[in-house]
């Protein structure tokens, strides 16, 4: 299996859970937990404009933090390797709900609530279905991004289009059916 390295500290990579605009997700094993290890990519997107990613990311973080937003806890960070470790919150993301015909009214009510909260702080979050998981009935935003309150990139406005079986979500399934990821080397 291969191994990452975050301040010293060997992780095993269990698996690839996902990649971002910012950077690949990897679950992770160390001393018998697992971890999720973000590693920052500097690939260009073509809709979003970063700066620094990983100051970006630890600013989210901590934006969200303030406001009590169900989130995995921030764990460690890597400045030189743009690593960090943050709790595995182990669940079906929304993503996978929608696909399994598993939603129901209190998931969405608890985007609401978050939203009530992120609203008055004047920010939106990525409110798509893959950046969220239900654990113990309990939705988690597991990516920490954040930006200012924009009216059409809120939920109701864009996040909603993904949170059921509408054209947009199930598009975007056949858009990226095919899609497979390259194993990025860990050295």
């Amino acid at each position: 299996m291969e191994k990452m390295k975050v301040n010293g500290h060997d992780y095993t990579v269990i698996k690839l859970l996902g990649k971002g605009k910012g950077g690949y997700s990897y679950l992770v094993i160390r001393e018998n937990r697992q971890y999720v290890l973000k590693q920052i990519h500097h690939e260009p997107c073509a809709y979003y404009q970063f700066g620094n990613k990983l100051e970006a990311e630890l600013h989210d973080y901590e934006r969200l933090q303030k406001l009590h937003i169900p989130m995995p806890k921030l764990i460690e960070v890597d400045q030189k390797l743009e690593r960090i470790i943050k709790e595995y919150i182990d669940g079906d993301t929304v993503y996978d709900l929608i696909l399994q015909d598993q939603m129901c009214p209190n998931y969405l009510n608890q985007v609401k609530a978050m939203c009530q909260q992120l609203y008055s702080a004047n920010i939106n979050i990525d409110y798509f279905p893959t950046n969220f998981v239900l654990q113990s009935e309990v939705l988690y935003y597991i990516d920490y991004e954040c930006n200012d309150y924009m009216e059409e990139w809120n939920f109701e406005n864009w996040g909603i289009k993904y949170w059921s079986k509408t054209k947009e979500f199930l598009e975007y399934i056949k858009e990226h059916a095919e899609v497979i990821l390259e194993p990025l080397n860990f050295e």
